[in-house]
């Protein structure tokens, strides 16, 4: 279920919607009966980080930290 909150309640009892958020409600949050915007919760905050997610799928040149000569006399150049 959505709540169609307006600007006044929400500032009255911010920590009481900031709960149903936090719980996986939406609010719309409304300003002189129309909805101006959507206060959901964030994934992040649900998903918790798994380490090793990305292995396999980043790839680093051997050479990724060598000097770049030819960029650097580029820039000195000008």
């Amino acid at each position: 279920m959505t709540d169609l909150v307006n600007v006044h309640d929400l500032k009255t009892n911010y920590s009481k919607y900031l709960d149903k958020v936090a719980s996986g409600q939406e609010i719309l949050l409304g300003k002189h009966g129309k909805v101006v915007a959507k206060i959901v919760p964030l994934a992040e905050a649900q998903q918790p980080r798994t380490p090793g997610a990305l292995k396999g799928k980043v790839w680093t040149s051997n050479d990724f930290d060598a000097p770049m000569a030819s960029l650097w006399d580029t820039v000195k150049a000008k």
